[in-house]
């Protein structure tokens, strides 16, 4: 009988990082390939319209960076818990409660001056994200509770607290066929850059890989969080507060995931809709582990990601197949990145027992 091992792997050999890497991209695409078989469409074609239609003009260009955008700050708070190894899968409903926060001061105070308006809506949306994001820290630390579980009931209890405004209170009575609160007022709209739809939470963004970066890197409490990760039990005989840097780490996470909310519907909604994120905390996970934690590699992986959705929407639209078959398309792209990322980290071998 077959017996199959598995072993975590102390060091990662730069051949086996390159190769695996490699052989998960295409071993996507051959796949995908298949699915496009499957519905007449030759596959060559298209992925030259992927490809085009993400990064082939301006236009799909700054679209990319629109959807690289809330999965940027997603996956650098992610990025940031999972370093405490904190297992947290909260970014979605974190992003949930940004743009709630966003939206009620949009609709309180949005006839203010720009200048106090939206300073006070990405305050509100990174203080509210982060307290969400404490809740299941909390639990953890003090009654135990496995943070997977806890962090994704929240996703769920953010998603029907949005849908309770969006039905109630807030409901727009003129959005006819569409779920969604009032249209944000013009000074609670995020600016542009002239010809896109690219708006200022782009530099936050970039601003916070950096800012994370050096935390990380070249500060104390980023060392603190490095040695949390890596050993508990040595960074408490260090003396180290585990409960306080897991509390921080769940913060910050939540924050940089409510400032992506308060992207997402004062920059390109204008309004809080429901389904206005198509997963974006989730994917972020992947983009986390696919740049190994690293600032600088989320960025990276947010823009290719990013395209990969723009260019997923060119190929349905320029087809005319139904939006189904490039949501698994995607799902076939991401499935095989996260299958080369384990084999990366475990050695597997299969052993026959006679």
């Amino acid at each position: 009988m077959p017996k199959i091992s598995v072993e975590k792997r102390l060091e990662v050999p730069s051949l086996v990082e390159f190769g695996v890497t490699i052989l998960s991209i295409v071993l996507g695409l051959l796949l995908g390939s298949i699915l496009f078989l499957i519905v007449n469409i030759d596959p060559l074609k298209a992925y030259s319209v992927l490809l085009l239609g993400s990064f082939g003009s301006l236009h799909a260009i700054s679209e990319t960076l629109v959807k690289a955008i809330p999965l940027m700050l997603c996956a650098l708070g992610t990025a940031v818990a999972f370093k405490a190894s904190f297992w947290n899968i909260g970014a979605e409903g974190q992003l949930q409660m940004g743009a709630f926060a966003a939206t009620w001061v949009a609709l309180s105070i949005g006839t203010l001056p720009p200048a106090i308006t939206i300073p006070i809506m990405f305050l509100a949306g990174f203080a509210l994200g982060g307290l969400w994001g404490v809740i299941p820290a909390l639990l953890k630390t003090k009654l135990g509770a496995d943070e997977i579980v806890t962090t994704l009931m929240m996703n769920f209890i953010s998603i029907f607290w949005i849908y309770h405004w969006i039905y109630g209170p807030w409901r727009d009575p003129e959005a006819y066929g569409v779920s969604r609160s009032y249209i944000f007022p013009a000074n609670a709209q995020l600016p542009v850059i002239p010809g896109t739809r690219i708006h200022l939470t782009l530099f936050i963004a970039l601003a916070m890989a950096v800012i994370i970066y050096l935390m990380l890197y070249r500060t104390k409490i980023g060392y603190e969080i490095r040695v949390v990760g890596d050993n508990p039990k040595a960074a408490i005989y260090a003396g180290m507060n585990v409960t306080a840097v897991v509390t921080f780490v769940n913060f910050i996470c939540g924050g940089l995931s409510g400032i992506a909310g308060v992207g997402e519907v004062a920059g390109v909604v204008k309004a809080l809709v429901k389904g206005f994120s198509p997963g974006y905390g989730y994917t972020a996970i992947i983009i986390a582990w696919l740049a190994k934690l690293h600032p600088i590699g989320v960025v990276i992986a947010s823009i290719l990601f990013g395209g990969l959705l723009v260019g997923g929407h060119t190929v349905q639209v320029l087809f005319g197949i139904p939006i189904a078959i490039v949501t698994a398309f995607e799902a076939l792209i991401l499935f095989c990145i996260l299958g080369g990322e384990i084999l990366k980290r475990y050695r597997i071998t299969l052993r026959w027992k006679e």
